[in-house]
């Protein structure tokens, strides 16, 4: 059965190389980029790959996912363009970078690895309940530690590796609470961390080294997001790393995130400093 898809951050990295599975299994797959050229070269690239019908309806948005208002905009146009969404894959993340702080004084971390995802997911609900079976794949990772709520607020500043285990520890949580919200929806929910230390250019930039290809977490994005063994499958974290220790291609299983994603009073206190950030933005 083909699925629209929509996967963030996928003109690189794990994300493209999903894209190009996804597509050439004969699925509709809309891509995001920062850069809209070179979001048009990668969606020539997956057209070239696709088969069927989904061929001719390749296409992506461009939105820069640490600036709300392009997250709100880019979320408009999905949902003008889009009449149902089978599977968002929020995909996008960042580590290292020269600029850590955003136009409205927030780690980028945070923005772009659980604040966007949860802004453009919340205004992209009414597209997945409009899918008889949606799934929603959030981006998480073997790094994940306790959330400073100041430093979440901006008001204080941590190193680049206390941001992102912070910031995908977010994201997490954020996936079992969305999971249990969106239960009488038929949506899914599942978080995973796709593999450690992945060949990517983000792991280049940050570890300059790297365990295991891009591809292993590419297929599991792919099967997470359509195979059949994951139908069932929710408020869950799956975990890209176990079988192996973190080293080689096999693939991994559910298993347990950071406690604080499963303490419902921890993911409470999370989602009301989320709504009081959004609100004063």
């Amino acid at each position: 059965m083909t699925k629209t898809i929509l996967i963030t951050g996928s003109t690189d990295g794990i994300g493209k190389l999903a894209a190009l599975n996804l597509a050439k299994a004969g699925h509709k797959v809309y891509l995001h980029g920062r850069d809209a050229d070179k979001l048009n070269n990668v969606i020539d690239e997956v057209k070239a790959v696709a088969t069927g019908a989904a061929a001719d309806d390749i296409n992506g948005f461009v939105a820069d996912l640490s600036d709300f208002r392009a997250v709100r905009d880019m979320a408009a146009e999905v949902n003008a363009k889009l009449s149902q969404l089978d599977v968002l894959i929020n995909n996008a993340g960042i580590y290292t970078t020269a600029s850590p702080v955003t136009k409205d004084g927030l780690d980028v971390r945070f923005v772009v690895n659980y604040l966007a995802p949860y802004v453009l997911t919340n205004a992209l609900l009414p597209l997945l309940k409009n899918a008889s079976k949606a799934r929603i794949v959030n981006l998480s990772s073997a790094a994940q530690a306790p959330i400073s709520y100041p430093a979440f607020a901006g008001n204080e500043r941590l190193d680049d590796k206390d941001a992102y285990a912070q910031s995908k520890l977010a994201l997490t949580m954020w996936s079992m609470g969305l999971a249990d919200a969106v239960a009488d929806d038929n949506i899914n929910v599942i978080a995973v961390n796709p593999g450690s230390l992945l060949n990517t250019k983000m792991v280049d930039e940050a570890y300059g080294k790297y365990w295991s290809s891009a591809d292993k977490g590419a297929n599991i994005l792919t099967q997470l997001a359509t195979s059949d063994e994951f139908a069932d499958d929710t408020g869950k974290y799956f975990d890209n790393d176990i079988k192996d220790g973190a080293h080689g291609e096999a693939r991994g299983e559910f298993g347990q995130p950071h406690a604080d994603a499963l303490n419902k009073d921890a993911i409470d206190e999370l989602k009301r400093h989320t709504q009081d950030l959004l609100q004063s933005l």
